[in-house]
């Protein structure tokens, strides 16, 4: 896909962080944007801003921008979100699973209903959305997307539903790919690193409220402008797997031929960060 030009594009999870700056560049790009998150107010003000980029505003956020509150965890929002952008712009030439939620606590001390929700969301919401969009991908010969982490490349430690779901994105859209292969589908799994977004403020705690601060110092991460920048050249691309920076490629790498190392060095990362969950189980 060289270009995005009148191409029909949906993101979930386009309220903030990376969701939100993928919505500006594809509108950048010219494309028809339909983006989806559950805040509806601030998805409004994204649309907006999309509008605004592809070169025209109206009160109902531009003509090429369609705006649609959607919880992914939930099947029926996620089959009205593909019905809608069907029914607005004709089909769907690209899908971009984004939606997410993060975790920060072991598995000594988790509730099972934060694993829980994270899966709903990261891995279910993913599932939904590609299941009813398929038929319309597989017309257009279009890409999937899915916004994955290099926490979906090797175990991380504290995060463990967040893994989990990452890892089962993974399996899924592996298999969608392989089930394509004769239909002309890309698929595409991106695995950023930590990057600047709000995720480590939304992330779950082990009772199942949000952390609400962050252990790590954003100023030194990837932005999430990057990312949406390097997601759009892989589309471009056709690229199977995008890994973005050393930590994506260094594990991609030295899981193949050093596994046990790479425990310990996650480990040790990740015992570092302020208040740590690990720190009492050392």
């Amino acid at each position: 896909m060289k270009s995005f030009e009148n191409k029909v594009v949906i993101i979930t999870g386009a309220s903030s962080g990376i969701g939100e700056a993928l919505s500006y560049e594809f509108a950048t790009e010219g494309a028809k944007v339909v983006i989806a998150a559950r805040n509806e107010e601030r998805l409004g003000e994204v649309a907006l801003g999309a509008a605004t980029r592809a070169g025209g505003v109206n009160k109902t956020g531009g003509a090429n921008v369609l705006a649609v509150a959607a919880d992914v965890s939930r099947e029926e929002d996620c089959k009205k979100l593909i019905e809608v952008a069907v029914e607005k712009f004709g089909g769907i030439d690209v899908l971009v699973c984004n939606a997410g939620i993060s975790m920060r606590a072991t598995l000594d001390d988790v509730d099972t209903e934060v694993l829980r929700r994270l899966m709903d969301v990261n891995f279910w919401g993913t599932v939904y959305c590609v299941k009813y969009a398929l038929p319309w991908l597989q017309v257009s010969k279009g890409s999937i997307v899915g916004v994955s982490s290099v926490a979906g490349l090797h175990g991380l430690p504290g995060r463990t539903g967040y893994s989990a779901s990452k890892y089962a994105m993974t399996g899924f859209l592996e298999t969608v790919r392989i089930e394509n292969l004769k239909k002309g589908l890309h698929v595409m799994v991106a695995c950023p690193g930590f990057t600047a977004t709000n995720v480590r403020l939304t992330a779950l705690t082990a009772d199942g409220t949000p952390q609400g601060k962050t252990p790590r110092e954003e100023g030194k991460m990837m932005t999430a402008e990057e990312v949406a920048r390097r997601i759009i050249k892989g589309v471009r691309r056709g690229k199977r797997l995008l890994l973005m920076e050393w930590e994506g490629r260094g594990t991609h790498i030295i899981k193949k031929f050093a596994p046990k190392f790479l425990d310990r060095m996650f480990y040790a990362v990740m015992a570092k960060e302020p208040d740590s969950p690990l720190i009492e189980h050392r």
